[in-house]
């Protein structure tokens, strides 16, 4: 099976380190995977695919029909906006346009290819809640709910050291969240919530922040250190945190890949008990689900009061993320039947794991 990614990936963005860990998955499989960079190819990503052996056309936008193999081949898009720029001359090019929207709703500029030239041959929704918010918003324009998939979004604990930061009664608490700093993806509500938490020595630490979110947020406490979007690897963020805090404002999480970072680090979350979290967290099993900004306040402190709970919700998330959430074997399953419905020419029975390349 061969197939064209439009965009690359990178460190910033769910839709971006998405694409990383699904490409990574493809690969597994024994996929053909081209990327069509838009428009232009960080030469460190480039060098990590390289390794995995897909291959990378760094090209001119004008340049698009002279792709070789294009033409006729499966082309995926994760919530790039030029992938549906372009869409329409994938279209003449008889590639099967593959969607992946990470977004609970539908821009502008899809609303106009998706009336212009029809829906994609294949959406992908990672959660049931999006699929059930999209698809509706799809209807006007011919969407048929058969070309819609259910894939959780791929991910590989393995890029995740597991290594919990222990906590002692008494002892500082550090509590956060990272996330891009768009306004909607922070709650005005944010620091009442954390001045709530029941526990005197707590710290926040935020990643992701900048001036936006400031003005939302006002003046952040003095037990607040907060730093701009990408200040550190996440990786080594995480390794800071006992425990996360994710609130929104506005944005509705569809499948969190901060949710699954967390879990793969040994960072139990609490998180709002709406859209695509209770379908990740089991409430006081793999993590806390709060109905009000209280309920969010008072799992915190629970966590900062009771190691061995803590304990017991860390390795029981890792445990989930590995044997469920983000099970290899069940999103391939996904993606290999979604290939079926769009390639004439597929052959399952090429596609055997590459173990090699996981």
């Amino acid at each position: 099976m061969k197939l064209f990614v439009i965009g690359y990936p990178g460190e910033m963005g769910g839709a971006n380190t998405e694409a990383w860990h699904t490409i990574k998955l493809w690969r597994r499989f024994g996929v053909d995977v081209h990327l069509i960079p838009t428009w232009g190819a960080d030469e460190r990503w480039r060098a990590r695919l390289d390794a995995m052996g897909c291959t990378t056309h760094a090209i001119r936008p004008e340049e698009l029909e002279s792709v070789p193999g294009l033409a006729g081949t499966p082309v995926v898009g994760f919530c790039n906006a030029e992938f549906i720029v372009q869409a329409h001359r994938f279209r003449k090019l008889g590639c099967p346009i593959v969607w992946v929207n990470c977004m609970t709703f539908l821009f502008d500029h899809e609303k106009r290819f998706f009336a212009e030239h029809g829906p994609a041959d294949a959406m992908v929704y990672q959660s049931d809640f999006q699929r059930r918010e999209i698809e509706p918003q799809l209807a006007p324009f011919g969407y048929k709910p058969a070309t819609g998939h259910l894939i959780h979004g791929a991910f590989d604990p393995d890029e995740w050291e597991f290594h919990p930061r222990p906590h002692a009664k008494g002892d500082v608490f550090v509590v956060g969240r990272a996330a891009r700093p768009d306004q909607d993806k922070w709650s005005s509500n944010t620091w009442p919530i954390y001045g709530r938490i029941q526990y005197a020595n707590k710290r926040a630490l935020m990643l992701g922040m900048d001036e936006r979110t400031h003005q939302k947020l006002g003046p952040p406490p003095v037990w607040a250190d907060c730093l701009r979007p990408m200040a550190m690897p996440v990786q080594d963020y995480f390794r800071q945190l006992h425990c996360t805090l994710p609130v929104n404002g506005g944005a509705r999480e569809n499948w969190p890949q901060a949710g699954l970072e967390a879990m793969a680090t040994g960072v139990p979350v609490v998180a709002q008990n709406l859209w695509g979290w209770p379908e990740m967290i089991e409430h006081g099993v793999t993590g806390f689900l709060g109905d009000c900004d209280e309920e969010l306040a008072h799992f915190t402190a629970m966590l900062a009061y009771d190691e061995d709970l803590r304990m017991r919700i860390v390795h029981a998330a890792r445990e989930r993320l590995a044997s469920d959430l983000a099970d290899p074997e069940t999103i391939w399953a996904g993606w290999r039947k979604l290939f079926a419905t769009i390639s004439g020419n597929w052959q399952e029975e090429s596609q055997q794991p590459r173990r090699e390349a996981a």
